[in-house]
């Protein structure tokens, strides 16, 4: 088995997650002209624990200088490597509303490995057009297209009453990933990856938070004007 593909199968998903974000804040220092970085820099930036970025970073094949940090450029290239970013996957859309339609515009994507090679729905206005020049093709041709490219990534943006009724096509068609964006928790054979990624849930969250800062800040503000009467 690949090392790469050893350790990104025993590295915890919290700290996959942060991955990125520690990318991202090295790319930025790479941009300032910095050779190095330190985990204490990064935890500046990110907001998390030195000792924690340190800890994530002991899962991929790396190590920082006592008192320098972590070379920039070999950081940047050994966390987009283990990431998978530096490798190009093949991925079709099903379902080209306005998100998927969107997704289809987003040549930020191909920056992180996931090229949207085709787009597929059901709707006779969008199936033979392309949108930002990606093919759309009708739902019923999705087999043969998977096994035509080799695709094994399917991005999920349908309604919701659809979502369990195209996941099925999907992974019967051969798609072995789906990249679910809808708020539905879809139902997959053993052996599919799935992840989940609601943009409602996030909005869900967001605002049931910002509504209770709001709950305390009245409050507050309630308190001190008994204190002053």
């Amino acid at each position: 088995m690949n090392d790469n593909i050893k350790q990104i199968s025993k590295i915890p998903e919290p700290s996959l997650r942060r991955l990125p974000w520690y990318l991202s804040c090295v790319k930025l220092k790479a941009k300032d002209g910095d050779k190095y970085i330190s985990s204490t820099q990064i935890s500046r930036k990110t907001g998390i624990d030195a000792s924690q970025i340190a800890k994530d970073m002991s899962y991929i094949s790396i190590s920082g200088r006592t008192r320098v940090g972590y070379d920039v450029a070999e950081l940047i290239r050994v966390l987009e490597e283990f990431l998978g970013f530096t490798s190009c996957h093949n991925a079709f859309i099903c379902g080209v509303g306005s998100l998927g339609g969107a997704l289809l515009g987003d040549s930020g994507l191909m920056h992180f490995g996931l090229h949207i090679v085709a787009g597929f729905d059901v709707d006779p206005k969008l199936v033979g057009h392309t949108i930002s020049g990606v093919p759309i093709y009708h739902m019923d041709d999705l087999k043969r297209y998977v096994s035509k490219h080799h695709v094994q990534i399917g991005v999920l943006t349908v309604p919701i009453d659809k979502a369990q009724k195209v996941t099925n096509q999907m992974t019967k068609s051969g798609i072995k990933a789906v990249w679910n964006f809808t708020p539905f928790r879809i139902r997959v054979p053993e052996g599919i990856v799935v992840q989940n990624t609601s943009l409602y849930a996030h909005l869900a969250v967001m605002f049931n938070r910002l509504n209770s800062q709001n709950i305390e800040n009245d409050n507050s503000h309630k308190i001190a004007l008994d204190d002053q009467e």
